[in-house]
């Protein structure tokens, strides 16, 4: 049960380390893509993965992404299961991993999916990710991916993308 334990914590500092190709400084951990690690029946480690959206176009290359990852650190074999039982929310996102987008100039999302459904101009603004004002104006409601949006802060003239509630 022991060793169980070790290789499940490998397995979870392994997945750390699997950047996302849309956004490299997050992990497949930091946007809570991964919902479980576990064996079966055959001793084989079971990913369960769920893309941010259904149709991602990089499904294929997270999944070989993560079987060369666990391949590299002997831990074999290993199968990813795409789970989509549960549509993906911003509500998975680490806290940590929004850290890490502020600090990357993408303004995190702001509340919970729950609360502001689909995304709307927020009233008190979106936080600035370079020099924090709320002094900011929605310029497009999508940017580089349909997740984002496009805003413009007023102080620092800057535009930057905001992570939409999803």
């Amino acid at each position: 049960m022991k060793l169980i334990h070790h290789c499940l914590d490998k397995c979870w500092d392994v997945l750390a380390q699997v950047s996302d190709p849309e956004i490299p400084v997050l992990s497949v951990l930091d946007l809570g893509m991964i919902r479980d690690v576990d064996f079966n029946e055959d001793q084989e480690i079971i990913v369960r993965l769920t893309p941010t959206y259904s149709g991602c176009p990089a499904t294929d290359l997270l999944k070989s992404q993560i079987v060369e990852a666990f391949e590299a650190h002997q831990l074999t074999p290993v199968k990813v299961n795409i789970d989509l039982s549960e549509a993906w929310t911003t509500d998975w996102m680490s806290d940590e991993g929004k850290n890490k987008l502020q600090a990357y100039g993408i303004a995190p999302p702001q509340g919970d999916a729950h609360s502001c459904g689909t995304h709307v101009a927020l009233e008190d603004g979106v936080q600035c990710p370079h020099c924090h004002s709320h002094n900011t104006r929605l310029l497009s409601e999508f940017s580089s991916t349909a997740c984002k949006a496009l805003y413009r802060c007023q102080s620092c003239l800057e535009p930057f993308d905001y992570f939409k509630c999803i």
